[in-house]
């Protein structure tokens, strides 16, 4: 029983997935040769392939460029004050909104910035707040 139990798991776990993970593995040394990534750690790796998993939001508050705004102003504390209310799950959800992925792309936290930006709409109740992911840019309407 033990000899079959080992062949199984060993044909699960090795065998059957050799060919798509060697297909896979051709395919992925095409594009990102190597010796590339020989340079990383798998922790650095993994942040570059992925991206932060978790933020300093108050690193986040405090990076911010605002434009047609000062960071004084109402609208930015009302803002600030009910996005730190949030949960986690509705805090990433927020920056899936504003780029795209509910990640930080994976260089340094320190240096990830976007900015806040008045629209200027002639009756700013009527707008939503909209984001240009390319850009990362915050259209948040007064």
């Amino acid at each position: 029983r033990k000899e079959y139990v080992d062949l199984y798991v060993n044909y699960v776990f090795n065998e059957s997935v050799q060919k798509p993970f060697q297909d896979f593995m051709r395919g992925f040394l095409r594009g990102c040769p190597a010796k590339n990534w020989k340079m990383f750690l798998p922790v650095e790796l993994q942040v570059v392939l992925q991206g932060h998993t978790t933020v300093d939001w108050d690193l986040l508050e405090k990076n911010v460029i605002y434009r047609q705004y000062n960071k004084s102003d109402q609208t930015i504390k009302d803002f600030w004050t009910v996005f730190h209310k949030l949960s986690e799950e509705k805090k990433k959800m927020f920056l899936g909104f504003l780029t795209g992925s509910d990640r930080i792309p994976g260089y340094q936290l320190e240096h990830f910035r976007f900015s806040i930006v008045d629209p200027q709409e002639k009756n700013p109740d009527e707008v939503l707040p909209t984001a240009s992911s390319c850009s990362l840019i915050f259209f948040l309407p007064r």
